[in-house]
């Protein structure tokens, strides 16, 4: 068989370790840890399935190695604690039994312990260690590490690592980058020290030189050692690249693969999980240089998700393996795809960070494009219906499409109607914003999925209650989703305003002056694309927020994006529209005008509750999912219309 990517589908040894590819799923961690810091079932699963779709190493996220000085609130091993060495074996054992490498991430926090899963409220009340003695922005005191506790540490490096490969990983990937301890010691603007672990380039490394000498004691030779690391920390008094290089040149002789990635958690969140306003990839260019200065494999990380972006990486030399994370939650069997010249089929991350936003807000695990994330124990197969039925869906939006393609993966004969003459619902709209193109193409994915699975697909075609009693279905799913808000404002209605969700018909209309009314998510993110354009932008908002709809992980990025390329108006009431622009109330009452000939609605969406209320009680089984049952996300859309045809 002749490989569509055949750089990417290409096995690379490690060691003496044969990894059956180049696609390897970066750490991502783990939703169920219990009190004692044992792997929970769920995460287990939720690492078993990227094993299952096909990645050449599915890594276990930060395996804490030394309790004492980093707080006990995350995964650690440690035979002493019934279980644990239980549970990492079963995990090993889960991703191994489908051909990927199972990897172990070990950390340490350093100054940042506890803050990764603790409550704010409990952090003062730790002990914080780092390198040097320093106030942390949030007020914690940490105390430098002693020479003993130094020693100790590494030492338990070395322990742990002991214990992962008794527990079946295969491999183990070192942390020494994003902030955390080993990072703390390598970087100028954190070391302070003044004996043999600070002030030289030299004496920054022994550190991670140190742990990763203990770490090979144990584990022995040819077993690969991955060490990871920022190949720039992108802020001032941090390293740069060019001294990445020589950190890169002082570790090379302890490990098997040197895993490039780029910032600080704590302090460039956007550059170490890059943004949909990122371009894909965008931190491969610190690989791609370090690998001119090590003979020993590199690998890469930073947004990818597009396969013929990473086989021309693989391809050109810039690396020679490529991690993702969040690309294999949206599609955790995308490596199978790609292995079988299946590239079309991929559902593509979207950057939208629910996943990481869930994480924060719950300790839980959601992905807007894939409803199996955070409930895989449930099982990845969708068992066939004991009978088979008429399904009629009404509404070509992503949770319709979800909804018909599940149900006819069940075996039902499924309808899909949808009013107007293209899919995708609300998702058209995003065509127009690159930034946002993967949210429109997920509406043609979503598309193929459905007729690939047998759904016959209606266009122009809306469901009324007339319709669905001359089809008689079993069941009917409602997927109908919002309509804008246009309030009655003088001038709404004028020839100089497009609502937001028409943008995509009539961006011609807009000229280069321009004022955005409502500030929440939608409206936000237009105001962006227009600013990036060369537009200048007012954005115009009655609240004292913008964009509070924004989950907490993609809502600062994008206010950094705001403060770039927009005018803001916050507490300004839009009074009406006039051939100048918008006049509005401020906060003291007075009429302003807010300059802008050209005019952008973005002041929210309704359920279509009208279309509701028709249709139900039309079928035997009626369900109403999205923005019909509440203006809401398209992660609920697609998890409640993949639930909804699972209980037909």
């Amino acid at each position: 068989m002749a490989y569509q990517y055949p750089h990417l589908c290409a096995p690379i040894t490690l060691g003496r370790t044969t990894f059956r590819n180049r696609m390897f799923s970066a750490p991502m961690g783990g939703t169920d840890i219990s009190n004692d810091g044992c792997i929970g079932p769920k995460s287990t699963a939720f690492y078993e399935l990227r094993g299952k779709g096909g990645a050449g190493a599915v890594t276990v996220s930060e395996c804490m190695v030394h309790p004492q000085t980093d707080g006990s609130h995350a995964y650690h091993l440690d035979e002493s604690i019934l279980n644990s060495l239980a549970c990492a074996t079963y995990t090993a054992d889960a991703i191994r039994r489908h051909g990927a490498i199972p990897s172990l991430e070990l950390s340490h926090s350093g100054m940042y312990a506890g803050t990764y899963m603790t409550d704010k409220s409990k952090q003062k009340s730790m002990h914080q260690w780092g390198p040097s003695a320093c106030t942390r922005p949030d007020g914690v005191e940490v105390k430098a590490l002693t020479k003993d506790l130094i020693d100790e540490i590494v030492a338990a490096y070395g322990h742990v690592a002991g214990l992962a490969k008794r527990a079946g990983f295969e491999m183990l990937m070192i942390h020494g980058g994003h902030g955390w301890l080993i990072n703390q010691f390598l970087s100028p603007y954190f070391n302070k020290r003044t004996d043999e672990y600070g002030g030289s380039l030299e004496n920054r490394c022994r550190f991670a030189i140190e742990v990763l000498q203990s770490v090979r004691a144990a584990v022995g030779p040819f077993f690969p050692i991955e060490f990871r690391m920022s190949g720039s920390e992108l802020f001032d008094g941090g390293y740069d690249l060019e001294e990445g290089c020589r950190i890169a040149q002082q570790v090379e002789p302890y490990i098997d693969l040197l895993h490039v990635s780029a910032g600080t958690y704590q302090r460039g969140f956007g550059d170490t999980h890059p943004s949909m306003f990122k371009e894909h990839g965008c931190n491969v260019y610190l690989a791609a240089e370090i690998k001119k200065h090590v003979k020993v494999p590199v690998a890469t990380i930073g947004g990818l998700n597009d396969p013929a972006q990473m086989e021309e990486i693989i391809a050109s030399g810039k690396a020679d393996v490529v991690y993702m994370a969040r690309a294999l939650l949206a599609d955790p069997f995308l490596p199978n795809k790609v292995m079988a010249n299946k590239s079309e089929d991929i559902v593509h991350c979207l950057r939208c960070f629910t996943c990481m936003a869930e994480r924060a807000a719950t300790s839980t695990r959601r992905c807007t494009v894939n409803p199996l994330i955070g409930r895989e124990c449930e099982g990845d197969e969708v068992r066939p219906a004991p009978v088979s039925k008429k399904v009629l869906v009404a509404g070509g939006g992503p949770g319709g499409l979800y909804a018909a393609y599940t149900a006819a993966r069940r075996g039902h004969q499924v309808i899909l109607c949808e009013k107007e003459a293209e899919l995708g619902g609300i998702l058209k709209s995003e065509q127009a914003l690159p930034f946002k193109y993967e949210m429109y193409q997920l509406a043609g994915t979503y598309a193929k999925f459905a007729k690939d699975a047998g759904v016959e697909i209606r266009l122009n075609t809306e469901v009324t209650k007339e319709y669905v009693e001359r089809e008689a279905p079993d069941a009917l799913i409602i997927a109908v989703g919002s309509a804008p808000l246009v309030p009655p404002i003088p001038g709404l209605d004028g020839d100089n305003v497009v609502v937001v969700n028409n943008y995509y018909l009539e961006k011609d209309k807009v000229g280069d002056d321009v004022v955005v009314m409502g500030g929440g998510l939608a409206g936000s993110e237009c105001a962006i694309h227009l600013g990036q354009e060369g537009k200048t932008v007012h954005l115009v908002e009655m609240r004292d927020t913008l964009a509070p709809d924004a989950n907490v992980r993609h809502r600062p990025l994008l206010l950094k994006e705001i403060d770039k390329y927009v005018h803001v108006h916050t507490g300004y009431r839009a009074l009406r529209v006039t051939n100048e622009g918008v006049i509005c109330a401020d906060q003291s009452g007075q009429e302003v005008l807010v300059p802008g000939r050209s005019v952008i609605c973005a002041l929210g969406q309704r359920s279509r509750t009208d279309v509701v209320a028709d249709l139900q009680g039309t079928a035997p089984f009626v369900r109403v999912i999205g923005d019909a049952s509440r203006v809401s996300t398209i992660t609920n859309a697609v998890y409640w219309g993949y639930h909804a045809a699972l209980d037909i």
